[in-house]
Parts: structure tokens; sequence; C-alpha cells
């Protein structure tokens, strides 16, 4: 693996990573309501395509230029990096630092989706099923967090690819 592409994917892996760490401590530090609050996660969601559109840009010049191969290897390990260093802070926060605050925010999320049903006319018997499986879910426990981790993969795989596109050195012949 080129020199350039490990570099620049550890370093901002840990820049994301320790992004999300910071934005999962202010929250918990200043209002844990924020957890619910969906234009916290598009902005959240914003600066990592940001995050990403510039390590690619500066991937791309070093190399002079970037195959779609290195487009995606780079992001990927970015992506995953960042990934596995928020969960497992998560997994820290939630449930060995302080349990109790995802009763706290499981109860919010509950009320938020029972909100926005009743905006959109959703029957009372489908809310009260949706309200019973999310009771019975624990989305900050270990297992379900390491699930999260997965889908995140797969997520930055996607759009990884999508980015590699954009990226990639553009030629008259096939790779």
């Amino acid at each position: 693996m080129n020199a350039t592409i490990k570099k620049n994917g550890i370093n901002f892996g840990i820049i994301m990573g320790v992004f999300s760490i910071l934005v999962t401590t202010l929250i918990y530090a200043i209002d844990v309501s924020l957890f619910v609050n969906p234009w916290i996660g598009i902005a959240s969601i914003i600066i990592y395509i940001v995050l990403g559109v510039v390590l690619l840009s500066k991937t791309k010049k070093a190399l002079g230029g970037i195959t779609f191969k290195e487009a995606f290897t780079v992001y990927f390990i970015a992506a995953a990096i960042g990934a596995v260093l928020g969960v497992v802070f998560n997994i820290i926060l939630f449930n060995f630092i302080d349990p109790s605050v995802k009763e706290t925010i499981s109860q919010m999320s509950i009320e938020y989706t029972v909100d926005m049903l009743k905006k959109f006319n959703t029957p009372t018997a489908a809310i009260k099923e949706t309200v019973e499986k999310m009771k019975e879910t624990d989305n900050y426990s270990i297992a379900n967090q390491l699930k999260g981790l997965v889908f995140s993969f797969v997520f930055s795989a996607i759009f990884g690819a999508i980015l590699a596109l954009i990226f990639k050195n553009k030629t008259n012949t096939l790779e």
C-alpha cells in the first residue's frame, strides 16, 4: 500500500474519530436531548462529507492523481478508523461511564417518534406497535453498537465508492 494513502487514511480516520467523540461528549455535557435532534445528525453527516472531500483532494494532489482503488482505499481506511473510535467511545460512555443516560435518550427518542408519527396521521395502533418495539430495543447496548458499526462500514463503502468515482483520474481507457 502506498505510504501517502496509508498516512492520510490513518490521519483523517483519527480526525473523524476525534470529531465523533467530541460531538458525543459535547452533547452529553450540554444537553442529552440533542442526541435526538435530527439537525445535529445532518450537520455531522455534512462535516463527514467535507472531511472525505478534503481527504481525497489532499491525497490526489499528493499523488499527482488518483485511481479509483486508491481513492476508495484511503477513504475507507479513514472512515473505518473514525467509526471504530466513535463506537468504542459510545460503548464506554453508554455502558460503563453512565448507563442510566441510555434510558433517558430512549425515552426522548420514543417521544420524538410519536410526535412525528402523529404529524403524519399514523394510526394509533401502528404508533403503539412502534413504541413497543422501541422499548424492547437497547440501541446503546454493546451488541447493537457493534451492529451499527457494521452498518457504518457498509455505508462508508458505498459512499467511498461514489467519492472514488468522482475523484479518480479521468481517462479515456478503462482501468
